[in-house]
């Protein structure tokens, strides 16, 4: 006689005791990533200011047109004003840019201002000429090393 196997009733309730801690292990990571997301939904309004602001700012390829600036609209209808002091450093194509936002508070009775600074290689905010000196004097600084050995 031919007995097909099958599975036997505590091998049943393992799998399915197996399979419920997965499902609970799962659940609890799933409300943890809606928490998560709720709480960076409801982050500070600055937040989102310095970062369309900042978005601005690197999208932005003239030099003056930066260090002018421009306003961005914050998803509360309120318009949130920046502008950058810009430095080039000794490296050629790369500046210093500070940030500086203005928001205006919920209430629209006074303003906040932000600040950060960032490192940005930007070859178009560079002039041919300031270049041409930056990358000569680091070929000069290049060959004083060499001579030195």
């Amino acid at each position: 006689m031919n007995r097909a196997r099958a599975f036997t009733l505590v091998e049943v309730l393992v799998s399915l005791a197996i399979f419920a801690l997965a499902a609970v292990a799962l659940g609890a990571a799933y409300v943890n990533l809606i928490l998560a997301h709720e709480a960076l939904r409801r982050t500070e309004p600055q937040d989102e200011a310095l970062r369309l602001a900042r978005r601005a700012l690197l999208a932005e390829p003239e030099l003056e047109a930066a260090e002018t600036g421009d306003e961005v609209v914050l998803t509360d209808e309120r318009t949130a004003r920046w502008r950058a002091e810009i430095e080039p450093l000794p490296v050629a194509d790369l500046f210093s840019a500070t940030l500086e936002v203005e928001v205006p508070a919920p209430d629209r009775g006074s303003t906040e201002k932000f600040t950060e600074t960032h490192v940005l290689l930007r070859p178009t905010w560079s002039t041919e000429a300031d270049r041409k000196q930056l990358l000569d004097d680091a070929k000069r600084r290049l060959d004083e090393e060499r001579a030195r050995l």
